[in-house]
């Protein structure tokens, strides 16, 4: 008898997130993540949770900050433009090295853009997010069940390393249903010792805090942040390959593109054309030195996007110039068909554009 259930992907995180130990949740409505926020609401009062539909968004992620600082497990959800919303707090949350875990069901942009699947936050999400130097851990699923599993995972690498862990999905993996296996191994939060959890005259006050005033302690604090970030990168990188071991033409995609770049490899396959998959599922840290060793074998690369193009600049500094990058795309909440997948294959098997 199978133990999977037929879920949508936005209720897997849902419930992975509450397997995972989470009971704090404050969010704020907006297509295509709803069904994170109508789950949460609820599950949480029956299992002795918070639920809390904020004011906003900036509410939520100050909610999500507040709970942090005292060590328990919280999350928050949203899509992009609610995302830029929480943008100052995602800052504040790196400045004071708090774990947490927010969710991007991505839509398309910019500005209020439209409803339909994107991926177009890939910057955003990668490249910090918000102001000063940091970085977010960013997970990219490609099934529902990669919803929950990366879910349950998000929370364990956030508490390990202090920081924020992001679900960078879209619209599509939120909204598609699949069977999912919501059996994990749940590794046990490790001791806060820095959580303000009151002190009982017991210890020293602990501060959370982000502000610097002093710029010699601000610059160590960033200098050791960034140690942190050096190791995250050696040590957490998550991918996979598909068909990569004779490849001569490598396809970069994650989430929803990757799904349909497999059918147009397998079709290129059928006619002859050795191609292969890099699929990154953690966007940052980005799998360079597995882009790098590709590009010593194969003759090009394609990356396919639903946006105009912001992974392929990850790429090309990975390839180094070694091989020609081109791009598959569409954008505005359009998905490439693997017809169009194919075609871009095949250009860049003759070694056009």
């Amino acid at each position: 008898m199978s133990d999977k259930v037929l879920m949508k992907g936005n209720e897997a995180i849902a419930e992975a997130a509450i397997i995972a130990g989470c009971r704090h949740y404050f969010g704020y409505p907006i297509t295509p993540q709803t069904e994170i926020a109508a789950y949460m609401a609820k599950r949480m009062p029956k299992i002795g949770g918070t639920f809390l539909q904020a004011e906003s968004e900036i509410a939520a992620i100050n909610m999500v900050y507040g709970v942090s600082a005292t060590g328990k497990r919280v999350m928050t959800s949203s899509s992009s433009p609610g995302i830029s919303l929480k943008g100052e707090g995602l800052s504040y949350l790196a400045g004071a090295d708090l774990p947490a875990l927010v969710v991007n069901v991505q839509r398309g942009g910019p500005g209020l853009g439209g409803i339909q699947p994107s991926q177009s936050d890939y910057f955003q999400a990668t490249k910090g997010g918000a102001h000063g130097d940091f970085h977010m851990l960013v997970l990219a699923p490609a099934s529902v069940q990669e919803m929950a599993e990366l879910t349950v995972k998000g929370f364990a690498l956030a508490d390990k390393y202090r920081m924020t862990s992001m679900i960078l999905a879209d619209g599509t993996m939120g909204q598609m249903m699949e069977p999912v296996s919501l059996s994990f191994d749940i590794e046990e939060a490790p001791a806060k010792p820095w959580a303000v959890t009151g002190t009982k005259l017991e210890r020293p006050h602990n501060i959370v805090n982000s502000l610097f005033l002093k710029p010699e302690e601000l610059e160590r604090t960033n200098f050791e942040r960034y140690e942190r970030y050096k190791y995250i990168e050696e040590n957490e990188v998550m991918y996979e390959e598909y068909m990569m071991e004779d490849a001569e033409i490598c396809v970069a995609a994650f989430g929803i593109a990757a799904r349909v770049s497999k059918n147009a490899i397998n079709e290129a396959r059928a006619k002859g054309i050795k191609v292969g998959m890099i699929r990154p599922i953690t966007l940052w840290p980005f799998p360079t030195k597995q882009f790098a060793a590709a590009a010593e074998k194969v003759k090009a690369f394609v990356s396919v996007e639903l946006s105009m193009g912001q992974m392929i600049e990850d790429v090309r500094l990975a390839v180094n110039g070694k091989a020609p990058v081109t791009l598959c795309n569409r954008a505005g909440g359009m998905i490439p068909a693997p017809e169009q997948v194919l075609a871009a294959i095949e250009a860049a098997n003759k070694g056009g554009n």
